[in-house]
């Protein structure tokens, strides 16, 4: 078991699966990391070197990854509903934010009563 940030991640597992499991790393950000310290992309964890596990931790542990970068996405929604602003109030309902069709979720959303609950409204139900 090879430990990377407080996660534990078995030696057979590929290290672009790892990267990925972080949320906030996605494939481009994998390459990008596994490129600068010369990892191959079918290299498993537990063929690397002690020096390149120490390097991967400390490039990760300086990028805003997992609870940073949820804690900031959910500052920035706060932000925009502190405000006033239409993006603000479309996240504060659970509509579609970036002009979606909302004819289909509208429906489904009344009857689901999904505002009503996300309101803390009873409906006549």
């Amino acid at each position: 078991m090879v430990f990377i940030l407080g996660i534990n991640f078995p030696e057979r597992q590929l290290v672009k699966q790892a990267l990925q499991s972080f949320f906030g790393i996605g494939p481009l950000t994998c390459n990008k990391i596994m490129a600068r310290f010369y990892v191959h992309e079918t290299a498993k964890i537990g063929d690397l070197a002690n020096k390149q596990v120490l390097s991967l931790t400390a490039a990760l542990s300086e990028m805003k990854i997992e609870n940073d970068l949820r804690r900031q996405i959910l500052d920035d929604i706060r932000r925009l509903r502190d405000t006033g602003t239409t993006r603000g109030r479309r996240h504060a309902l659970g509509l579609p934010v970036r002009g979606q069709n909302t004819r289909s979720q509208i429906k489904t959303a009344i009857k689901l009563n999904k505002l009503d609950r996300r309101l803390g409204l009873k409906g006549p139900r």
